[in-house]
């Protein structure tokens, strides 16, 4: 089967391959791994041996067996529990109690999504520090998206068991408090922990993201560690865009100290820690300087003339404190504060931007105007432009209270977000697309009833949209109900069979009706309930 022969040019060829559609980055000096991945390939493909499988990998379509495949054989799995703990230290001391004290009294709402989740030791990891650090996380809404382009790290993942490898640099209380023992050197993850986490299949290179549909929306916390390191240059940097774009006003993006860059990173704010660096979506700018010998990093934004003031620091963790502060409000609904930041472009459900200034043009220009500005990912300019016009209140306009829910939305204002649902709604009561979109903005604020109502809904003004039903399999799935999640997963999956894999979902934000069924797919090998 072993075949170290392959011609250079077809090396060539596989690399390239690879870089396009994984985004893995393998140039000659790791030739030797690409042909010791291609010969498990042809194994786990049943081909007689690598050149077979490569003529095959680089002539035929790429099917969803074939990327599992080459996900198992060339994607690292290595990891462990509270692993480059320094970085979590920061999180936990500094970036998640401000977070914490501005959600206390608005809505308990935390969103962290660990991309390139491995076998799950990360996520999970996650999930405990929110259980230490959140005295009343059960009165929360705080959910972790674990994701990996590796099914079978996934399926690993969704069970929960660990043997003792896994713990190899975790903190001797960990096993005791969070895990059952199984016997064998076997512990199995409680399930007040697991219920945090949702697995999912992703490619981080090639798959559509941020979008409601996914799931990879509206993020406060990003871990994306140790797989960008994997990545090809330009892949790197398009999956910063989009992570970025991923993530809410405030948020924070953790990649490996080794991944740290000032090029590929130069749009966020970088808060320097002790052994660690976090980077943050704020107009705010870190104050250039050495790393920071105290604990608590200051961040530092321009004035009007020019000079530095200092616009918070971040201190170690009060508990005590933390359950009784006030709220910071971080996202005026109003949008009385704006940000300073330059637009983005692609991604959903994000937000940036510099204010703008008001259109005095006829109506549908200023809709025009507003549309392109979304299509840019300029999400608080579209409400800006709208909202400091009269064209948002001079009676029922579904396209502009449409537009308003949406760019809302993407900036993680859900009140707001509702409050223009309920208006595009009463507007045109009979437009699916309304009642799918207050449903995914009721489920991310936890009202799941009434998401479940409005699901209903859209599902009833358009029975053959594979979104929808999706959608609602994804929240049966987390309310434990089994049954109805596969009725609704089935009938996505025979909807989707009348696309070619290319197509893109309409109102999916660029999702494939391909990817979209292998999701499907990941989701039921791993077992219905999360």
């Amino acid at each position: 089967m072993g075949d170290n022969k392959t011609p250079d040019i077809l090396m060539s060829r596989l690399s390239e391959f690879i870089a396009e559609r994984m985004g893995l980055s393998f140039p000659p000096e790791r030739w030797g791994d690409l042909r010791r991945g291609l010969n498990g390939i042809a194994k786990e493909l049943g081909f007689a041996n690598s050149a077979a499988c490569l003529d095959s990998l680089l002539t035929e379509p790429l099917t969803a067996k074939r990327l599992e495949a080459l996900a198992n054989h060339l994607t690292v799995g290595e990891t462990y529990f509270f692993r480059e703990k320094k970085t979590l230290d920061a999180l936990a001391e500094s970036a998640l109690p401000e977070l914490i004290r501005a959600r206390r009294n608005n809505g308990r709402r935390l969103r962290l999504w660990s991309a390139a989740c491995s076998t799950g030791e990360e996520p999970y990891s996650l999930a405990i520090l929110l259980h230490q650090i959140i005295p009343d996380l059960g009165d929360w809404n705080a959910t972790i998206l674990a994701t990996d382009i590796n099914e079978r790290f996934l399926r690993k993942a969704a069970a929960g068991v660990y043997g003792e490898w896994s713990f190899r640099e975790a903190p001797p209380w960990l096993k005791e408090r969070y895990f059952q023992a199984l016997g064998n050197g076997q512990y199995k993850i409680l399930p007040e922990v697991k219920r945090l986490v949702t697995f999912a299949k992703l490619n981080l290179a090639e798959e559509s993201y941020p979008t409601p549909a996914n799931d990879t929306n509206a993020m406060d916390v990003i871990f994306c560690r140790n797989a960008l390191m994997y990545f090809t240059p330009a892949q790197a940097a398009k999956a910063v865009r989009n992570l970025r774009s991923a993530l809410v006003d405030d948020g924070w993006l953790a990649v490996s100290p080794c991944e740290t860059s000032q090029a590929l990173f130069s749009r966020f704010a970088t808060a320097n820690f002790p052994g660690a660096i976090l980077y943050h979506k704020s107009d705010a700018k870190i104050q250039a300087s050495p790393p920071l010998q105290s604990e608590s990093p200051t961040l530092v934004a321009a004035n009007e003339t020019g000079e530095a003031t200092p616009t918070s620091t971040w201190g170690h963790i009060d508990t005590a404190a933390i359950v009784s502060a006030e709220r910071r409000n971080l996202l005026s609904p109003s949008l009385s504060s704006t940000g300073r930041g330059e637009g983005e472009t692609g991604g959903t459900w994000s937000s940036s931007g510099s204010k703008a200034a008001v259109s005095t043009d006829a109506p549908s220009t200023l809709l025009g105007e507003a549309q392109s500005l979304y299509e840019q990912g300029r999400y608080r300019e579209v409400a800006e432009t709208l909202l400091n016009s009269d064209i948002a209140r001079e009676g029922p306009n579904p396209p502009v209270f449409s537009l308003l829910a949406r760019a809302l939305a993407n900036q993680g204002d859900l009140a707001g977000a509702l409050a223009w649902c309920d208006k595009w709604i009463a507007a045109d009561k009979l437009d699916a697309s309304g009642h799918y979109l207050r449903a995914v903005v009721l489920q991310e604020s936890g009202d799941r009833d009434q998401s479940l109502r409005s699901f209903r809904r859209a599902i009833y003004l358009r029975p053959d949209w594979a979104l929808a039903h999706f959608a609602m399999g994804n929240l049966a799935r987390a309310g434990g109900d089994n049954e109805e999640a596969e009725k609704h997963f089935n009938n996505a999956s025979r909807l989707l069979r009348s696309f070619q894999p290319g197509d893109v979902i309409p109102e999916s934000d660029g999702l494939t009706a391909g990817h979209l069924i292998e999701i499907i797919s990941s989701i039921k090998a791993q077992g219905t309930t999360p």
